[in-house]
């Protein structure tokens, strides 16, 4: 009988994957229980004891079943608080800053557990009280808006050197009419460093703060190196300053010397960080005496080296469409400039004489756009609040390209939109453009391109969580030049596939992802397990895709990050290439750094056209 009791359970067990699987599709408040819900607990409550009775069962309990999962709509829930106290005058702002280490804001009380935690929090120096005044939205007289304080909570959490914030607003005891307001703070430890070994031949080494002095500008100092070519010891130095006099105006200043470039970078840029900003600009600045790409992130690097002078601007104004909408949709007319001189160049190749000219590129765009946030975890970070976007950015960019070989005209279309899929099921991102440019015998550097990004709910698999990423994309050049090719290689297309062998005007690339978010951690470190699979097409612009050259690469990793840190995410990966062109290996291992990827934003941006990579 006993016998028969464990095969029945363990058949339970097996059958009811689906049914909890379906379980987790359904989203619902968090503070709404129905009688089916009580039923449902009531049942996985039993189950989960039958199950622990067995080390066996209980093994297939955590891997096999997921109890319910009530989606919690926390931005509903922090406007229904904002809500409370909304028209209600404004009549002190208290700001209090959290050691990095010890408390949350569960629990302000808590301390350091250990002497290197109490020896981090006295090096670290706290963002200072004027620093994130600037930060705020709102001042004292101001009547509460719970939008506006809820979107400044973003962007004070979107800041590299901020943990998190809480806004919590208190009714005077003694004149109901007003608000205190504390804004509650934790910093990252803002101190980093990093480094690179790039064969055997070159490394670099940086050291960065992303908050120094608690003034929230940002330093850093770059060494690299090179064992053949000089200068055989290299130094690349940035420094940013963020958000001049509360006006969310950022000015970086850079210098470069090393074997790959020397220059300046100077740039200026006023975001539209908000829907409410009316306008917003910025420049950029290079002139570099030596450089093997026009601009830093360049797909197309030269061999010969280039000595050139890039100054680009642009300004826009941002008009609400639905001022009467809680979620406003607006229309941004900009238009800028980007000029190119070269003093050195590689000699212009019949038919190409226009990749490395110099020009004067006249633009101007209109977008249309519409974005709000709602919070989530475990998606890109580990544990700590993320702001995803959902709504859509829709622009057409004209341009005038003033050219030394020739004048031509430049458009593009621009579509795209991300929402949370019906009962909250998981996040959908799709995105579309074609654009290229037009000379008096017809287009050139032409190009379509698609996007799709899908990102699955958070499942609980017992104490564990995990979800499934999901991207494809697909790039097509049409009459581009020689020079300018897609490769596999940038962008993780197939993740740690390096080969020079292999290039196209066409590509098609899908990668799937399943990220298991562990509960315990490692020294503070969060932990989470993934397995991944990618398959790239790549070819000739005049055949069908799929007649073209298939590759692809599968594999494991583990990814360690602690939340407190400024420090990129750690990543071990093993990966195996099955059809791995002549110039790599059939396995791949890497140990490096991921930096943390980001959501696209819908935010209105300076009207550029678009790259081909």
């Amino acid at each position: 009988m006993q016998k028969f009791n464990k095969i029945k359970l363990f058949f339970t067990l097996i059958l009811l994957i689906c049914f909890s699987l379906n379980l987790n599709a359904q989203s619902q408040l968090a503070d709404t229980v129905t009688a089916n819900q009580m039923q449902y607990k009531q049942f996985y409550d039993s189950l989960k004891y039958k199950a622990s009775k067995k080390r066996f069962t209980q093994i297939l309990y955590d891997l096999l079943i997921s109890p319910p999962h009530p989606f919690v709509d926390k931005k509903s829930q922090a406007l229904n608080y904002y809500g409370k106290f909304k028209g209600k005058l404004i009549s002190t702002i208290d700001i209090k800053r959290l050691d990095v280490f010890g408390p949350t804001f569960k629990d302000t009380t808590r301390t350091a557990s250990n002497w290197m935690e109490r020896s981090a929090n006295k090096i670290h120096t706290k963002s200072n009280l004027s620093t994130i005044q600037r930060l705020l939205l709102f001042k004292v007289g101001d009547f509460v808006d719970p939008e506006n304080i809820y979107e400044n909570e973003r962007i004070i959490r979107s800041l590299p050197y901020i943990k998190d914030v809480q806004f919590i607003l208190q009714q005077d005891t003694v004149y109901p009419g007003l608000v205190k307001v504390t804004v509650l703070t934790q910093d990252r430890f803002s101190f980093g460093v990093t480094g690179a070994v790039r064969g055997h031949s070159s490394a670099a080494f940086e050291v960065y703060d992303q908050n120094i002095f608690g003034v929230g500008h940002e330093i850093s100092l770059r060494f690299i190196g090179h064992v053949s070519e000089k200068p055989y010891l290299g130094i690349e130095t940035f420094y940013k300053i963020k958000n001049i006099n509360g006006k969310f105006i950022d000015i970086t200043t850079g210098y470069l010397n090393t074997y790959r470039s020397e220059g300046f970078v100077l740039r200026v840029n006023k975001p539209f960080i908000t829907p409410s900003i009316k306008w917003g600009f910025g420049s950029h600045a290079i002139r570099m005496f030596r450089t093997y790409q026009l601009v830093e992130d360049d797909p197309i690097k030269t061999e010969y080296p280039l000595d050139l002078s890039f100054i680009s601007f642009w300004g826009g104004r941002s008009i609400n469409l639905s001022p009467e909408r809680a979620i406003p949709t607006n229309l941004v007319i900009s238009a800028g400039f980007n000029n190119k001189y070269y003093y050195d160049r590689p000699t212009p190749e019949p038919g190409e004489s226009q990749y490395f000219s110099n020009s004067t590129f006249f633009l101007a765009g209109i977008t249309i756009s519409q974005r709000q946030f709602l919070q989530d975890q475990l998606v890109y970070s580990y544990g700590i609040t993320e702001d995803i976007p959902h709504g859509f950015k829709n622009e057409i960019v004209y341009g005038f390209d003033k050219n030394e070989f020739g004048n031509r005209h430049y458009i593009h279309l621009f579509l795209s939109n991300g929402n949370l899929l019906k009962g909250r099921g998981g996040y959908l991102y799709l995105a579309g453009s074609v654009g290229g440019y037009f000379t008096k015998s017809g287009y050139q550097q032409g190009q379509i391109q698609g996007n799709i990004n899908f990102i699955s709910k958070q499942i609980n698999a017992g104490r564990k969580r995990f979800r499934l990423f999901t991207r494809a994309n697909y790039t097509l050049g049409l009459k581009r030049f020689d020079i300018e090719n897609l490769t596999l290689n940038v962008n993780n297309h197939i993740r740690g596939f390096r080969s020079r062998t292999v290039f196209g005007k066409q590509r098609l690339s899908l990668n799937l992802e399943y990220v298991l978010f562990m509960r315990q951690e490692l020294y503070n470190f969060n932990i989470a397990f993934f397995g991944f699979s990618d398959i790239g097409i790549i070819g000739r612009s005049d055949k069908i895709i799929f007649t073209q050259n298939y590759y692809s690469g599968i594999g494991l990793g583990i990814r360690l990050h602690n939340e407190n840190l400024v420090f990129k995410t750690f990543q071990m990966r093993l990966a195996f290439y099955p059809f791995h062109p002549s110039d790599m290996g059939f396995v791949g291992f890497i140990i490096d750094e991921q930096s943390k990827r980001r959501f696209y934003n819908f935010e209105p941006t300076a009207p550029l056209p678009i790259r081909f990579e």
